[in-house]
């Protein structure tokens, strides 16, 4: 039998063929931004999309998490997470050490198994213990 092989880096992100979409509103927004002078700057709309597609995103090594905006990008090795918070809806937040919260983009409840196995033992899988509590891992 075959030892099973981890992946290096998960990275969860907004599927790429989410830029179609941005580049149909642009399409879409040719008769409106020649309507009159100036409309030109409703392709700024699709740009902003297509950008936001590209850049924002959680990457999880075994050394920790990268969470990346549009502008700003963060390293979280795992020492510094005291654990994570769920939301009702699904986010996922990385508490650290200080108590403050950072925001995983595009990471979700449905992620936290392999988040879990990515770490190398340091996040617990919450479901594979059992229904959840608070939200907090620890």
């Amino acid at each position: 039998m075959s030892e099973e092989r981890l992946p290096s880096r998960l990275v969860f992100r907004v599927p790429p063929v989410a830029v179609l979409a941005a580049l149909l509103l642009a399409v879409g927004a040719t008769p409106f931004a020649f309507g009159a002078p100036g409309l030109w700057v409703i392709y700024l709309v699709p740009i902003a999309a297509i950008v936001w597609t590209l850049r924002t995103r959680t990457t999880a090594t075994a050394d920790g998490l990268t969470v990346r905006h549009v502008f700003t990008s963060r390293a979280l090795p795992w020492s510094s997470l005291k654990g994570l918070r769920l939301t009702p809806k699904s986010a996922v937040y990385a508490v650290l050490n200080d108590g403050t919260e950072v925001h995983l983009p595009n990471v979700r409840t449905r992620h936290l198994p392999a988040l879990a196995l990515i770490s190398g033992g340091r996040l617990d899988d919450p479901l594979a213990a059992g229904p959840r509590g608070s939200g907090d891992l620890s």
